[in-house]
């Protein structure tokens, strides 16, 4: 709630800045070191890291960028409490999400308005260094799911698996309980399982299980298919 407060204080700048003033702010490409440099060639750390998860995709490429050099400068927890504190501040404060997400903000205006935020948040420089990037490239509207991805990767670099369980209503505490540990006992030990809990009635019943890139799916709707497909299926009478 600080963030929000911090960036609901700066909402006056990015509402009245001019565009002939956002003109004569610096450029990042010239002011700010590219994170793609910053992934690749480090001064701080020249050992080679590779990212614990795949990800595709343009936002998966921001996000691993952003990993590299995150491990690389010995920033990732910081790097990943900035994001998470900028993103729950984006959802209490709606005119600074509505501007990330603004394609008609001139590319200056973006810019020099992510950089007062990441000043007055105190942000870490690679964190402000990836805003920035985001902002020049016009892809601050995908903040959310590039944390997201960046997120997977931190998750995965601790050694946790975040496993999503949807059902139909809310799990009880002694069934939660007991899923975990069964889960634990399936990934081995070692690793830390945190479960997320996802509702959607459209399964009728049971559960679906997903973590590490495998689905476990045991709702009654993927039964009910199943059986409707296996009476549709013709019956071989010459084998009765």
């Amino acid at each position: 709630m600080a963030l929000a407060g911090r960036i609901r204080s700066g909402i006056s700048f990015f509402k009245n800045i001019s565009v002939s003033d956002a003109r004569s702010y610096p450029r990042g490409g010239s002011l700010i070191p590219s994170l793609r440099d910053y992934a690749t060639a480090s001064a701080q750390n020249t050992v080679n890291v590779k990212v614990p998860v795949a990800l595709v995709g343009e936002s998966g490429n921001f996000a691993s960028w952003l990993y590299i050099a995150a491990v690389k400068m010995n920033s990732l927890e910081k790097i990943e409490t900035d994001l998470s504190e900028l993103v729950e501040a984006m959802k209490t404060s709606p005119i600074f999400a509505q501007f990330t997400k603004d394609p008609s903000v001139p590319r200056e205006t973006r810019l020099a308005a992510i950089v007062d935020v990441c000043d007055k948040a105190k942000f870490a420089e690679p964190t402000k260094n990836f805003l920035s990037l985001l902002a020049e490239n016009g892809k601050l509207k995908n903040l959310d799911v590039i944390v997201k991805k960046f997120m997977q990767l931190t998750t995965a670099h601790r050694g946790d698996v975040k496993v999503l369980v949807t059902t139909v209503m809310p799990l009880p505490p002694a069934e939660e309980k007991e899923l975990k540990e069964t889960l634990q006992e399936i990934i081995g030990e070692g690793k830390k399982v945190t479960v997320e809990q996802k509702i959607d009635p459209s399964i009728y019943g049971g559960l679906i299980v997903e973590f590490q890139q495998k689905v476990l799916d045991m709702s009654i709707r993927t039964r009910a298919q199943q059986m409707e497909r296996l009476l549709r299926e013709p019956v071989d009478f010459t084998n009765l």
